[in-house]
């Protein structure tokens, strides 16, 4: 079991990540809160040595996706929270943030993990293949393509 000291570090080094990833998973403030402790609770009693910061921080976006998808997975969850609720809730975006926020958020899943991990965790491709488990070619494909997509749904010029 990891001390109380090393888990006050990761929280404050990894919870806006692990939060920001619940949200685009779950839409829903009380289930992000509740992911969020559990990963937090499985790093305190996982005694795993990781080999750098690097392996650390992969596994928690692991484990959070893995967290995120098994309550997904739940039978008894039978109720839906749209996307309007979620953006609804207070935030300190912009117009402009907020309708490319909504816009990833409405892309296919496969092409929201890459979009997120890439431009807002600042991941490579073949990162990304090692924590999603992906060919990196098909990493490369995803984002090509959920780059497309954003460009017609936004109406931009091509640029990142």
């Amino acid at each position: 079991m990891r001390s109380e000291q090393e888990v006050s570090e990761a929280i404050e080094l990894y919870s806006d990540t692990v939060r920001r990833i619940c949200m685009i998973y779950l839409k829903n403030y009380a289930d992000t809160e509740d992911i969020f402790q559990t990963v937090f609770l499985k790093y305190a009693i996982n005694n795993d040595i990781f080999e750098n910061e690097a392996h650390r921080r992969a596994w928690f976006i692991r484990v959070t996706i893995n967290a995120c998808k098994d309550l997904l997975k739940n039978f008894f969850r039978s109720h839906f929270v749209s996307l309007e609720q979620v953006m609804e809730q207070p935030a300190a975006l912009s117009s402009e943030h907020r309708e490319v926020l909504e816009t990833v958020l409405a892309l296919p899943q496969k092409y929201r993990d890459v979009v997120y991990l890439h431009y807002y965790e600042d991941y490579t491709a073949p990162e990304i293949s090692r924590i999603l488990g992906k060919n990196v070619n098909t990493v490369y494909t995803l984002l090509t393509r959920s780059k497309q997509m954003l460009k017609e749904r936004l109406g931009g010029d091509g640029d990142e």
